[in-house]
């Protein structure tokens, strides 16, 4: 008896393992028709290549590797809140550029380019474990103990502010500002492939969940999603900025947890701003899923903006001064 349930056992995890292994290596990677943007205006990021950048410095994050960051600060910064941004999926830090100096006045301004980003990561597109985004953003709030710490984040960004708040550093923030901010792929805020700019191996996805749920991380950095960056983009100065595609480990780190509700619960007090037109997101549906399970939400849906565009219009700067002042 012991030894057929042996065997059962036995064939029971190599038929699990097959079946892994079978879903990642039958979905790979493709190129993306990227001519259209998929859906997203793009007109703000390719008119960025015309817009000076803020002043840029490194920093050493917990594993020793340096990041960049954009600094915007006037004399007596350091008595005002410090406010650190994080930029979406695809992207890099100075999508802020415009916002920051436009803030210069009320706060102390760093607009953080992610690992894995920018002109010249070490591995485009991937980090070294779950959770490293993260810890890569402590540093920056080192020194500011005493004043009001805000952390502000766009699409993915936004997401990786509502993990932070849920995750071992979220002591650290005393405030979130969040701009169409990435939930989960099923949260109901969430449009489908995220208005067509996100293409997802769902195979890979659930094989690779499936290895991770019994502790096997050894294929964590293959690619599990490709973003429609345009052409326009990727042809332009900037081009070399872009990430069109993300590893497992860097696209979990990047977005709450599964149970999101509970990083949603944990956020500090906080303003949500997005577009009516979002291509990527109901702007609608925010209020109705956080406020219930955290009532210190502020919520302002802009007419006319899309996802990339409530950015830098002048109504979500007024309301960012109104939180931060």
């Amino acid at each position: 008896m012991i030894y057929k349930l042996l065997i059962s056992g036995g064939i029971s995890v190599v038929i699990y393992f097959v079946i892994a292994f079978g879903l990642i290596l039958s979905q790979p990677v493709r190129a993306l028709d990227t001519a259209q943007g998929a859906g997203l205006d793009f007109e703000r990021i390719v008119g960025q290549d015309a817009t000076e950048p803020v002043e840029q410095v490194s920093y050493s994050t917990p594993d020793g590797t340096a990041l960049t960051y954009g600094w915007v600060h006037e004399p007596g910064s350091e008595a005002k809140p410090l406010v650190v941004m994080v930029h979406g999926s695809g992207w890099y830090g100075g999508q802020f550029d415009r916002l920051a100096r436009a803030l210069s006045d009320v706060a102390e301004v760093k607009t953080v380019t992610l690992r894995g980003h920018g002109p010249d990561p070490v591995r485009r597109g991937d980090v070294d474990y779950i959770g490293q985004l993260e810890d890569d953003l402590v540093p920056l709030f080192e020194g500011a103990e005493g004043r009001r710490r805000i952390l502000l984040g766009h699409s993915s960004g936004g997401g990786l502010v509502t993990r932070f708040a849920g995750g071992a550093h979220g002591d650290l923030i005393d405030g979130a500002i969040l701009l169409a901010p990435f939930l989960q792929y099923d949260a109901p805020t969430t449009r489908a492939n995220s208005g067509g700019w996100a293409h997802t191996l769902t195979r890979r996805i659930v094989g690779l969940s499936m290895l991770n749920m019994v502790g096997i991380h050894a294929l964590d950095h293959l690619t599990m999603i490709q973003f429609a960056m345009p052409q326009a983009v990727l042809d332009g100065p900037r081009g070399d900025h872009a990430t069109t595609a993300y590893s497992w480990r860097l696209n979990t780190s990047y977005a709450p947890r599964r149970d999101y509700r509970a990083d949603i619960a944990a956020l500090p007090p906080f303003l949500l701003v997005a577009g009516a037109g979002d291509e990527a997101m109901n702007a609608a549906a925010y209020e109705p899923l956080m406020a219930p399970v955290n009532g210190q939400g502020q919520y302002h849906v802009i007419e006319g903006a899309g996802h990339l565009d409530i950015v830098d219009d002048p109504r979500t700067l007024d309301l960012i001064r109104a939180f931060l002042e």
